[in-house]
């Protein structure tokens, strides 16, 4: 582990967390009719956390059985969990 894999996986993290934040702030919004809510956007929230916690679940799985460093098995859970959060942020920040 050298401090430049470490430091990309926490502002990776630290990326993520701000754009989730923003995701959840933007769904209360809608869900309490502040702003507009996009038809089945309740039903897709509850459905995207399944698949993309199984595919965290399985990238960290495979990395560690291959014998992946531990920041190579955090970086490999995570991009699943990521890149969801950065589509829905696009998609809800596009308005």
């Amino acid at each position: 582990m050298n401090p430049t894999s470490l430091f990309r996986l926490n502002m990776k993290a630290a990326t993520m967390m701000a754009e989730a934040s923003t995701v959840m702030t933007l769904r209360m919004m809608a869900m309490g009719g502040v702003i507009p809510a996009r038809r089945g956007e309740n039903k897709r929230m509850v459905d995207e956390k399944t698949k993309a916690l199984v595919k965290s679940y399985t990238a960290g799985a495979t990395a560690m059985m291959t014998g992946k460093s531990p920041t190579q098995v955090m970086q490999a859970s995570l991009t699943p969990i990521s890149t969801r959060v950065r589509s829905n942020h696009k998609r809800l920040t596009k308005r």
